[in-house]
């Protein structure tokens, strides 16, 4: 549920929690560059700045049941790391973001390194790190204590009670509000498949959901969430986020909570459909896919080409099919609104952003990363192989701890 913990580097993150502050991206050093080189590690002054946050799930080390020790696990970390831990709306949860960065490689090596950071913070209170979309055990979520969370609780009552997920964010930097809104009016009918590629929630509370990604249906249930309408500019986006803050329901900009958005303050958009990813090497991947998303659809701004007519109502239908299903059976292509195999539709996403991928050099990432996922699944596919083998989700949990560290 986070807004904005990526850091700006080299400075300190932004944010803390699950739209916490004024729903912000990751700050002054995410916008596009054009200029000449930085000092930044990973800093490529013709690429388009990336920040990751990412949700994890604090278990017990014997049962893998969530523990409530987020508070812990800050205390504990290293408050001279390159960026921070913070807590999330619920205590056994804590969020990360990584620093920006223009280079796939280097957010690949900053999210690792956050991982094992919050896994020796975890070690010296007790508990181990598992990068799960939802609890596959049962579990009693317990509030952090914060005036805004306790807000949001008087607000959404049992929902908010019941509300334990992880997703991972990817900010991508824009050089203004006028490309920003362009992006999202373009990117949009293509964010279900990437819902599809990043599937990490099949088991939650002590049962099969019969879903990939029941993190998705979970989190639509909060207001403000799901597909946007396209907005056309940057003033009806803001008249839109407006009248939501007018009815009451909607708290502040930080629970604008759309599958994409503009940060208010930086000039980002922020992509938040992918659940956590049980391997660093998938995040990497959506990551990759979602900048080359912006550049995409940035491009087609440029060249004067309308935005996608596709209705909110059948995105949000193919996000249903991706959550449901997530790569074994159809999804919803994003150009002709009907069903065909995943692989088709994922091949059909690569092939929209190739000529992005290949100016980044991410293809090649990319394409293996695919492969990999049409080949052998999403974390939800392994984590029902897990328990097919095993008959016991704390086996499941267990070999999401060890994942989550590789």
């Amino acid at each position: 549920m986070s807004t904005d913990t990526v850091s700006t580097a080299p400075g300190p993150a932004v944010g803390r929690g699950p739209g916490s502050g004024t729903g912000r991206a990751p700050g002054p050093a995410t916008e596009r560059t054009t200029g000449g080189a930085s000092g930044r590690p990973g800093h490529r002054p013709d690429l388009r700045t990336v920040g990751v946050e990412e949700e994890l799930l604090l278990v017990d080390p014997r049962t893998g049941v969530p523990v409530p020790l987020s508070g812990v696990v800050v205390t504990e970390h290293d408050p001279k790391a390159s960026a921070p831990i913070t807590t999330e709306l619920q205590q056994q949860q804590v969020e990360t973001g990584t620093p920006v960065r223009t280079s796939m490689a280097d957010v690949a090596a900053a999210l690792r390194d956050l991982r094992r950071q919050v896994a020796d913070a975890a070690a010296a209170a007790g508990a181990h790190v598992a990068a799960l979309g939802t609890s596959p055990l049962p579990v009693v979520p317990q509030l952090t204590p914060d005036a805004r969370y306790r807000r949001i609780r008087d607000l959404t009552g049992v929902m908010c009670d019941d509300h334990l997920t992880g997703g991972c964010h990817v900010h991508v930097g824009v050089a203004s509000d006028d490309e920003g809104v362009a992006a999202l009016d373009r990117l949009r009918p293509w964010l279900p498949v990437v819902t599809a590629l990043a599937t990490n929630s099949p088991f939650v509370d002590g049962r099969d959901s019969g879903y990939a990604g029941y993190r998705t249906q979970v989190w639509q249930r909060w207001p403000g969430t799901g597909p946007a309408d396209v907005f056309g500019s940057p003033a009806e986006y803001r008249r839109r986020v407006d009248a939501m803050l007018a009815t009451g329901v909607v708290l502040d900009h930080g629970m604008v909570y759309f599958d994409a958005r503009l940060s208010q303050r930086y000039p980002t958009v922020e992509v938040r459909v992918p659940d956590v990813c049980l391997r660093v090497d998938d995040a990497v991947a959506v990551a990759a896919l979602v900048r080359a998303l912006v550049d995409t659809a940035a491009d087609a701004w440029a060249a004067g080409e309308p935005a996608p007519p596709v209705p909110s109502a059948l995105v949000r239908l193919a996000s249903f099919r991706a959550s449901r299903w997530g790569l074994t059976d159809e999804l919803v292509h994003p150009r002709t609104g009907g069903t065909v195999p995943a692989a088709v539709a994922v091949t059909a996403l690569v092939e929209h952003v190739r000529p992005a991928l290949e100016r980044s050099g991410d293809l090649d990432l990319v394409g293996t990363a695919v492969d990999e996922l049409l080949a052998h699944g999403t974390g939800a596919d392994r984590q029902r192989g897990v328990m097919d083998a095993t008959g016991d989700l704390a086996h499941v949990v267990a070999d999401a701890v060890e994942q989550t560290a590789r």
